[in-house]
Formats: C-alpha cells, structure tokens, sequence
C-alpha cells in the first residue's frame, strides 16, 4: 500500500518517499560522480553531503562548470518569520556557511515578513517584521562573512524588489501559479503575486553587481515549487536559471513521518530554548525506536531507523565514527533509548549553547548585514 504525503511550500504531511517527490518534482539525485567534483574543489565534503541529507538538485552541476571556468556564483535561501527559529531551519544555514567558506560566494538572505503576514491570520505586519529582524540573529550566529553575506527583511527592501518582482510577475500566468501552488478561487490576491516576490533575489546578485550572475539555492526540498517559476522565467528575462540543493526534513520529535514545526512546540526546539527545555523536550516528546521493557531491548535491540533521537543526530554529530557506534550500540541492545536521549540532549546543548553565545554577539553587528532601501 503507498503511503500518503504532502509536500507544498506551506505544508509537509506524513513520510515523504523522497525517491518519488525527486521523480515528482523533477529534480536529480546527488550522485557520487558529483560528490567528487565538489571534494575536488572542496577538500573534504561537509558531513551532510556524505549522508545524503543534500540528496537532490537542480542543474548544481551547471554551478560547478562554470565555476571552473572562473564565473562566480552566489547563494541564496531564506526564512519566513512565523515564529522564533527552529533547529531545522538552521540545516541549509550551516550548509551554506560551508559553501561560503569553500568557494568564496557571497550569500543573499530573504526574510519574507510579507508572506507570513498574508498567510497568518493571527499575524500583524508589525509582528513579522519584529520576528524577522530576531530571526536574522540566528543566521548571523551561523557565522557568515559580514563582508559577504546580504540580508533583507522584504517590507524593508521593497524598492529594489518589486522592480524585479513586477517584470517576473509580467512573465507568469494565473493558471501556471494554480498549477504549481495550488491556488484556489479563496486565496488572497497576495499570495498570488507573492511568487514573484520570492523568484527575485534569484536574480538579485545579477542585478546588484551589473552581470550575469548564477544563484545556488540550498533549501528544504519543499521550497522548490518557487525556483520552477523562477527557472522558467529567467531565460525571457536575461538571467541564469537559478540552481538549487535540497536537502530532506528534520523529523518532529514526536515522529510520525512529520517535519518539525516551529507552530507545535513539541514538536521543534527552537534556538532560544534553555537547557532544561532542551531536555524536557527530548525525554518527553523524542520518538522512541526501542523495545517496551529493558530486559526485552537488550535481547532484540532497538530500532536506529526510525528512533528521532539517532535521526537528529544524523544532522548534527559530525563525527561518521562516533555516528556510526551508536547506530550500532543501539541496534545491538547494548545501549537504551534512555541513554540515547541523554546523547542527544547533551549534543543539542552544547550546540545551542554556542549557538546563544553568537546570537548574542550578533545584536552588535546586525546592521552591518542588513540589506535597505
């Protein structure tokens, strides 16, 4: 029987089968022949290339002709402030900082306060706009180079982005955006055009930097609704087709084949939350793969697959051996889910305690990435 799920920018429901949403979307999966163009110029792949965390594209390996041919290329993602962030959305963040770091690209970040506010009822303008400018904090704790790194809260950088967004919009037909995103008859003319607003920084660098100029977008592959109409439009508009990287979905605590959600605490630790929270979270609410009782656990093992804890740490322990004994431990019954969850707790911990530390820092030095009209 096939299992049901749901992918849209706006919704991920039950497990997603991430070899069908490839055929799905379109997209190619990361083979190991493009895993070893990126180490050639890379040194060393980032853990979540190894473990397939970054599993899919489109048109990377374009990116890395170029590039050898000494053409630039720029990243972009983003955030849309709903909520205070989430360890999930801080995934293709580090990603990116890893690409920066390696290849020199500049990134350009979108908070979109506007697509939360037409899509929230609950939220007002002036607070996703405040949630924005909090969420920056959390990406200028990730690292980046202040002198390459651009972020741009939309309400705040409107001018420049509707130019682009108008002559994108001009491009794309009603129907094309009911066909990609599902829009009805009940949706506000807002989200409508909002499509638009969110291809633009896809051309963004081209712009700025008066040449053609290549984007490079790691996301969640849920976003990727929003790059096929910016593919489709770049070419009518002079631009290079915009390039992306997926990367699979950080698993709910709570498990059930869902991502995490910064709309249900339990399901999400978010980067502001202390360690006693931290800990409460994953002892309650971290789906179990072990056995009923302990005798029963060390005879038949637990189940590494499907246990969230061993999942997180798939994303967040860089260390491969270290990985994969606990994998083993686990599997073997040598190790309990208690125990387990202890890992975990202390690894999240210690990263968000980092993490805090930064964010911190950041409140000093926001204006120097901040991108306004």
């Amino acid at each position: 029987m096939t299992k049901k799920y749901t992918v849209t920018p706006w919704e991920v429901t039950g497990e997603v089968d991430y070899d069908k949403l490839i055929k799905e979307f379109g997209t190619e999966k990361i083979n190991e022949h493009l895993l070893e163009r990126i180490k050639k110029h890379t040194g060393e792949l980032h853990y979540m290339l190894r473990r397939k965390i970054f599993f899919s594209h489109r048109d990377l390996n374009l990116v890395l002709d170029e590039y050898e041919k000494g053409m630039e290329f720029a990243l972009y993602t983003g955030r849309g402030p709903s909520g205070n962030t989430h360890i999930g959305h801080l995934v293709p963040w580090i990603f990116c900082k890893y690409l920066q770091d390696k290849f020199g690209a500049e990134l350009y970040f979108q908070i979109t306060d506007d697509e939360k506010f037409m899509l929230k009822p609950e939220l007002t303008l002036e607070k996703t706009n405040e949630l924005g400018y909090e969420n920056a904090l959390d990406v200028i704790a990730c690292g980046f180079n202040p002198d390459k790194t651009f972020i741009f809260v939309d309400t705040d950088y409107a001018k420049t982005l509707y130019k682009l967004s108008i002559q994108i919009a001009k491009k794309v037909t009603t129907s094309s955006a009911k066909a990609v995103f599902g829009f009805t008859n009940e949706t506000n003319i807002g989200m409508m055009f909002w499509p638009a607003v969110q291809a633009a920084p896809c051309f963004l660098p081209s712009v700025l930097k008066g040449k053609k100029i290549r984007t490079l977008i790691p996301a969640a592959i849920d976003q990727d609704p929003y790059w096929r109409i910016s593919r489709d439009v770049a070419p009518k508009l002079g631009f290079p087709k915009t390039a992306a990287i997926h990367n699979l979905f950080l698993p709910a605590l709570t498990g059930q084949g869902s991502k995490m959600s910064a709309s249900h605490e339990e399901t999400a630790v978010y980067t502001t939350d202390s360690e006693d929270i931290v800990a409460k979270k994953i002892k309650k609410y971290a789906f179990s793969g072990g056995q009923a009782t302990i005798d029963e656990h060390r005879k038949k093992g637990g189940n590494p697959d499907v246990d969230v804890s061993y999942q997180w740490l798939t994303f967040f322990e860089e260390d491969d051996k270290k990985l994969e004994n606990i994998y083993r431990e686990y599997k073997e019954g040598k190790m309990l889910t208690g125990e387990l969850k202890q890992i975990l707790t202390d690894k999240i911990v210690n990263f968000l305690k980092k993490h805090q530390e930064k964010r911190e820092k950041a409140k000093k030095v926001l204006d120097k990435f901040i991108l306004k009209d």
